[in-house]
C-alpha cells in the first residue's frame, strides 16, 4: 500500500472515531438521568408534555401546562387531579408564560406580534399586544411582561382597572423571566448575559447574580431565588438563600422551564427538553443526609408517568 493510500485511510480511521466520540458524548449528556443534591429528591410527575414550558395552578383544581410548540401548533394543557388530560387552549404558537389569577389564566406566546391573553371561563381575550413575551408577573393591581428579544425588548405593565398600558423599560437583551420577592424587590433575568438584575424606580437596574448560564425562570418564595437554566445539556435548576448561598438543587436537566410551587415543600418544573414535568420535593431525613449541595443519583430517574400530583391544584 502506498504511503497515500495510508495516510488516507489513517485520516478515514481518525475523522471516524472523532464522529463516534462525538456522538456517544452527546448520548451521555441526554440520557445521562438528572442529579439532586442531598436533602432533595425528585420524580416524572408527567410524561409527553412536548417542550413543556408554562405552569399553573388550575383555578378548578389541576395543574395547567404549555407545550411551547411554533406555528399555531402549540397549546395548554389540564393536567385533571383525578387523572387524564385535556386541552383547554389550542392554536398557539410558543406558549410560554403563565401565571394564575382574577379566577383565570394570563398566559403570553413567545412568537411574533401575539398579545397577552386571559383565559376566564372557557373564553380567551387578548389583553394588549407584545413582541415574544415570555415572563409575567401580577401583584393585584398590575401585570408585568417581559419581552425575550434581542436588544430591543421591553418590560410592559398593564393596569387592571383601566387597562393602562405602559413601558417600564425596553432596549433590553434576551430578558425571559420577572418576578417579586417576599422582600419586595423585582427581579429579572437576562438570558444572554448570564445574569439577575434588580428592577429599580432610578433605572439604573443593578445586577444581584451573575456568572449564570442562560438563566430563565424565576420564583421567589420563602426557600429563596429558584433559577431554572435553558440550556439543552446539563441545565441546573439553582437555588439562592437570604445571605447569597448558592445550591444547585437538581443539575443535568435539559431545557428546563417554569417553576411552580405546590404544598409541603413540593415544586412542580417543567422540563421542556425531555417532554416532561417533574416534581420536586424536600427528601425524609433519615439521620444519614450529607452535606447540601452534594449530588445523589435519583433511583426512580427513568421511572414511567405517576399520578403523584393527585389533588395537588385543589
Amino acid at each position: 500500500m502506498s504511503m497515500s493510500l495510508r495516510l488516507l485511510k489513517n485520516a478515514l480511521l481518525a475523522a471516524a472515531a472523532l464522529v463516534a466520540a462525538a456522538l456517544t458524548f452527546f448520548a451521555w449528556q441526554y440520557f445521562f438521568p438528572v442529579q439532586a443534591a442531598s436533602g432533595w429528591s425528585y420524580r416524572v410527575a408527567y410524561n409527553g408534555v412536548q417542550k413543556a414550558a408554562g405552569l399553573a395552578r388550575a383555578p378548578g383544581g389541576g395543574i395547567l401546562v404549555s407545550q411551547e410548540l411554533q406555528d399555531g401548533r402549540g397549546n395548554i394543557l389540564l393536567m385533571r387531579p383525578e387523572g387524564g388530560r385535556e386541552v383547554v387552549v389550542e392554536g398557539l404558537s410558543k406558549p410560554d408564560g403563565m401565571l394564575a389569577t382574577r379566577g383565570g389564566l394570563v398566559f403570553s406566546q413567545e412568537s411574533g406580534d401575539k398579545p397577552v391573553s386571559f383565559l376566564l371561563d372557557e373564553r380567551v381575550s387578548a389583553l394588549f399586544e407584545g413582541d415574544q413575551v415570555q415572563g409575567l408577573w401580577d401583584d393585584g393591581h398590575y401585570l408585568y411582561a417581559i419581552e425575550d428579544r434581542k436588544s430591543d425588548g421591553r418590560l410592559w405593565r398593564y393596569r387592571w382597572d383601566d387597562q393602562q398600558l405602559s413601558v417600564v423599560r425596553d432596549n433590553l437583551s434576551e430578558t425571559e423571566s420577572i418576578t417579586r420577592c417576599t422582600d419586595g424587590r423585582m427581579l429579572y433575568s437576562e438570558k444572554e448575559t448570564g445574569v439577575i438584575r434588580e428592577l429599580r424606580e432610578d433605572g439604573r437596574d443593578p445586577v444581584v447574580i451573575d456568572g449564570l448560564r442562560n438563566p430563565t425562570f424565576l420564583l421567589c418564595d420563602e426557600q429563596g431565588l429558584w433559577i431554572s437554566e435553558d440550556s439543552t445539556h446539563r441545565a441546573r435548576l439553582l437555588l439562592v438563600d437570604a445571605q447569597g448561598e448558592q445550591t444547585t438543587v437538581l443539575s443535568f436537566l435539559k431545557a428546563p422551564q417554569a417553576i411552580l410551587p405546590l404544598d409541603d415543600g413540593r415544586y412542580l418544573i417543567a422540563e421542556g427538553g425531555r417532554d416532561r414535568v417533574l416534581e420536586l420535593s424536600l427528601a425524609k431525613d433519615d439521620g444519614s443526609r450529607r452535606q447540601p449541595g452534594s449530588l445523589t443519583r435519583h433511583e426512580g430517574a427513568d421511572e414511567q408517568e405517576q399520578s403523584v400530583l393527585r389533588g395537588a391544584g385543589g
